[in-house]
């Protein structure tokens, strides 16, 4: 059962856009105790059917540039390659830490775009008194 909660909230998040494959992973590790390696690709695998769902209906809203879309599909078919190529012979604490970091920088990236909307509603808000 909890394995159907975790790929619940995955879907949800992936189907938001709010790396539903990083939120995969850390549940996956959290209440499975999956390996790092393990909890990775078990996440690309779960990734393709959300992803594909999450491409059409966004299709239909017209969400998608194809014209930026196909090069960066092109280079991260490549980029995975060499990604999955490093992951496979790091040390699994090595890999924690590393994933560890991205969400650390995940989450200060928000933290500045929070702080810099603020920021700009506030001024906007002044110059209309």
């Amino acid at each position: 059962m909890l394995n159907v909660l975790i790929g619940f909230i995955s879907g949800i998040c992936t189907g938001l856009g709010l790396g539903g494959g990083a939120t995969l992973i850390l549940l996956l590790d959290l209440f499975l105790n999956f390996d790092q390696h393990i909890a990775q690709a078990t996440n690309i695998v779960c990734f393709i059917p959300s992803a594909i769902i999450s491409i059409f209906i966004n299709i239909k809203n017209k969400n998608i540039i194809f014209n930026l879309s196909i090069p960066i599909i092109i280079f991260g078919i490549l980029g995975s390659i060499i990604g999955a190529t490093i992951s496979s012979k790091l040390d699994v604490q090595y890999l924690k830490k590393l994933f560890g970091v991205f969400l650390i920088l995940i989450a200060l990236n928000e933290l500045y775009s929070l702080i810099k909307e603020y920021i700009k509603n506030r001024k906007s808000h002044n110059n209309i008194n």
